[in-house]
């Protein structure tokens, strides 16, 4: 039987209320989505919250995310009359990309403020997104230094900070926030799958099973490869795949084990780019 996946720790809670807080002291709302899961790492509370601001929708790891769907959710977003960006926070560049969307975004409400002769050389913005989205990364590189914590898991960033990108970026730093109820346990496992949920928060082996049945059917060639199978072993039922796996890489029947091994290929891409949502599923509900 599937455990129920849950993860909403008191810190969350309080950077909820700080957002709350300092939504009216910043000029644009960036907020960091997985491109692997842009629409599952939409918050509901950053969406509650800055409903009055203007926002830009920042698809980080777009390295890592299936470059045809990361196209098409850009186009969904817009659709929407939502802007976003897709960037790859380990590559040079986004911060040009992030300073000219919030211009372009911003550009009637600056206008005003120059013809009263108010003249302002930054912009304010707040930067959130779940847990391990890759905002401490995007931010040491707006920054051009390792002024926010970085690591490979929920969790990091505990505080608020404010940080200043070339001038022309006033950045308000918040911690990783999940909401306090998840809609499903589907989003869950997607949350979970890349890192987004703290390990001790899940079994492994219902996270790795939610895995292979996802990639077998979208991505099976990869999986094929990576783990030395064959055609025919994707047609096990999904318990029975992965104890085939399990024995293929060397772990014997510690499935617990594999599971890890599996859940750690996927985010560290070594099953290929993929992307766990698509816009054409929004359209059938």
């Amino acid at each position: 039987m599937k455990s129920n996946i849950q993860w909403f720790p008191g810190h969350m809670a309080k950077a909820i209320r700080q957002f709350e807080e300092n939504i009216g002291l910043v000029d644009i709302v960036f907020e960091l989505v997985d491109a692997r899961i842009p629409y599952t790492s939409i918050n509901p509370e950053i969406k509650r919250i800055s409903i009055d601001k203007p926002r830009l929708m920042i698809l980080t790891k777009a390295d890592l995310a299936d470059p045809n769907l990361t196209n098409k959710w850009i186009s969904y977003f817009k659709s929407q009359g939502i802007d976003a960006i897709a960037i790859d926070s380990k590559v040079n560049g986004a911060r040009k990309k992030i300073e000219s969307a919030a211009k372009e975004i911003l550009k009637n409400k600056l206008l005003l403020k120059n013809e009263k002769g108010v003249e302002r050389k930054s912009i304010k913005a707040i930067c959130v997104g779940v847990p391990n989205v890759g905002k401490s990364t995007l931010l040491n590189q707006l920054v051009n230094k390792r002024s926010a914590p970085v690591g490979n898991r929920p969790g990091v960033t505990k505080g608020q900070q404010w940080l200043t990108s070339n001038g022309r970026l006033e950045l308000l730093d918040t911690p990783g926030i999940l909401w306090p109820k998840f809609q499903s346990q589907e989003i869950a496992e997607k949350l979970a799958v890349t890192g987004a949920i703290r390990e001790k928060s899940y079994h492994s082996d219902d996270v790795a099973l939610f895995a292979l049945d996802f990639f077998k059917n979208k991505y099976p060639d990869e999986v094929i490869k990576r783990y030395h199978l064959t055609s025919a072993d994707l047609d096990l039922n999904n318990p029975n795949l992965l104890l085939k796996i399990t024995e293929k890489i060397g772990m014997r029947d510690d499935y617990d084990r594999a599971s890890d091994r599996i859940i750690n290929d996927i985010r560290k891409g070594k099953l290929g780019r993929y992307t766990l949502d698509e816009p054409n599923e929004l359209i059938k509900e």
